[in-house]
């Protein structure tokens, strides 16, 4: 009875408010035989987070919670979430928007146990309208237009129990990972204290060119801020395309751009006009319709067409002329363009896994939000590979299902996959843990760095860029480390597999990841993961917790 009581406490509680902000009216009740109905009052969660007081039902549940998971109840009920009327109203009728809705209304029914899709989307917008109160959890239920909400106890255990699952493995997976690498480690005898710290700058200085690039048969104007380096000793460049993720713009990676560049590289960096800030800015503000299933065939196509126009530009743009190696060329993508990347080194989408995994789409793994919008298009043997691809950087990449394992396998050239243990909107094992085992290609190498999220790569942006209201609780750790670890592997990266230099090549070894890791952002480099090995890890990690 205690476990069962401190499942309907905090710990399923806590669970379902952070995976949703959205619960609703004046109670919540559940419904658990045999031991009868439980519920909860709005105004006793109201007061546990405007005063601290525990009242009423909530002294009940409190009592077998810890005060860590009574903080972090309270710090998530005071949390007032940065979002427009418009915005919440925009995102809550988009695809996605409505599929997360929909599938929290199956959670949380109205008092006639309906599905709550309806309900939960008129308070999401009525409590962003609500300029006292705003967006924030205790609102929203103020705004749920039904007496009570019934928690649909039942999915709730399931979702519990399944998160619970997801995240031994992660944890598994994680271990095993870290123990492989110290195990190769311990046989290095590499001093890197002796060698270049690649963290650091380059000798060379750069000019920054801005082109914006016209694709008329596809209507899409691409801004492109290239950079090129200042030497005298070389003219011709190898060359690095950076693509950035949903909602994000071509200053996410920037310091990226700036560091490569340093070592010798021309960088460009595009940005997706179909997906982009600018193109989320005016779809919440009603002016645009949202990103289009389109956007999976046009993101390598832009990149293409990129590396077309500055091929043209190299023979006429005086600043450009004789810079640019087209023999040489290195891609680098977050998250969406981490997808767009791995498709132009040769993985091709896989329509019949995202039948089997968006019809329907069950999984907590959120980045399939994204990836079943492909499941719209229509199929077909879309040709998205460019042969001028030597060798790509894909960071929090999404691919499990629009590439899938046969997708994944086609990819002929060396690879890099960068995962954070955090990540909670890419996974880590479904999104590049295993697709990193399905890699066929032997110079390959796998990045995983404890405790980032899915922004830790990201260099902060801009108010007016910053279209999307993330709690600061999602952000992680202080990123510094991780920039300076991309910075330092992506030179070596390209380096090695661009440029053949063989004294980049200790660098991408797990001694190197060791030596320059920094707690909690502890780093994990491997070049080999099998599927057994992966299996076996998860398989033991299940046993350990039975135990």
């Amino acid at each position: 009875m205690k476990k069962l009581l401190k499942y309907l406490s905090l710990g399923l509680l806590s669970t379902l408010l952070s995976a949703a902000p959205s619960w609703g009216a004046e109670r919540i009740s559940f419904f658990y035989p045999p031991f009868g109905e439980f519920s909860l009052s709005t105004d006793a969660l109201e007061a546990f987070a405007k005063e601290g007081k525990i009242t009423g039902e909530l002294d009940t549940y409190a009592q077998r919670a810890t005060p860590q998971q009574l903080a972090q109840l309270r710090e998530l009920l005071q949390q007032r979430f940065s979002a427009t009327p418009t915005l919440v109203s925009q995102f809550t009728y988009s695809p996605i928007g409505e599929q997360v809705v929909k599938r929290l209304g199956e959670l949380l029914l109205t008092e006639s146990r309906q599905n709550g899709f309806y309900a939960l989307r008129a308070a999401f917008i009525l409590a962003a309208a609500d300029p006292q109160e705003g967006l924030t959890v205790v609102n929203i239920m103020r705004k749920f237009p039904s007496p009570t909400i019934k928690l649909n106890f039942e999915e709730g255990i399931k979702i519990v129990n399944n998160l619970s699952e997801l995240l031994k493995d992660r944890d598994a997976a994680v271990a095993y990972l870290q123990k492989q690498a110290i195990a190769e480690t311990s046989n290095a005898n590499i001093d890197f204290s002796q060698k270049p710290d690649l963290r650091q700058p380059g000798k060379l200085q750069f000019q920054k060119l801005y082109f914006e690039l016209n694709d008329a048969k596809r209507d899409r104007r691409l801004p492109v801020d290239v950079y090129v380096p200042e030497s005298t000793a070389q003219t011709s460049f190898p060359l690095i395309v950076i693509s950035h993720g949903l909602a994000s713009d071509r200053y996410a990676l920037a310091y990226l751009a700036q560091h490569l560049v340093s070592y010798g590289f021309a960088v460009a960096v595009l940005e997706h006009p179909g997906s982009n800030a600018e193109r989320f800015q005016q779809y919440f503000a009603g002016l645009a319709g949202p990103p289009q299933p389109r956007e999976f065939i046009d993101r390598p196509l832009d990149v293409k067409f990129v590396l077309d126009e500055l091929q043209r530009l190299e023979t006429s743009n005086s600043s450009l002329k004789g810079k640019l190696n087209f023999q040489q060329i290195g891609l680098i993508g977050h998250s969406f363009g981490g997808y767009t990347v791995l498709t132009l080194a040769g993985a091709k989408l896989n329509f019949s896994q995202l039948r089997r995994d968006c019809y329907p789409n069950n999984s907590l793994n959120l980045s399939l939000l994204l990836q079943c919008q492909a499941a719209e298009l229509p199929p077909a043997d879309y040709t998205l590979q460019d042969p001028r691809i030597k060798a790509v950087m894909a960071i929090n990449p999404i691919n499990s299902s629009v590439l899938g394992e046969s997708g994944i396998s086609q990819i002929k050239v060396p690879t890099m996959l960068v995962t954070g243990s955090q990540d909670i909107f890419a996974p880590a094992i479904p999104e590049q843990i295993r697709p990193f085992t399905w890699l066929d290609e032997s110079n390959k190498y796998l990045v995983l760095i404890e405790n980032a999220t899915h922004f830790s790569a990201l260099q902060e942006s801009t108010p007016e860029n910053n279209v999307l209201p993330v709690p600061s609780g999602l952000l992680g750790p202080d990123p510094a480390p991780v920039y300076s670890y991309l910075k330092a592997l992506s030179v070596a990266f390209m380096e090695t597999n661009l440029l053949n230099n063989a004294e980049y090549r200790p660098y991408l070894q797990p001694s190197y990841a060791q030596y320059i890791s920094q707690t909690p952002l502890n780093m994990t480099l491997l070049n080999f993961l099998s599927t057994e090995q992966l299996a076996q890890a998860l398989k033991n990690g299940t046993n350990k917790k039975s135990k």
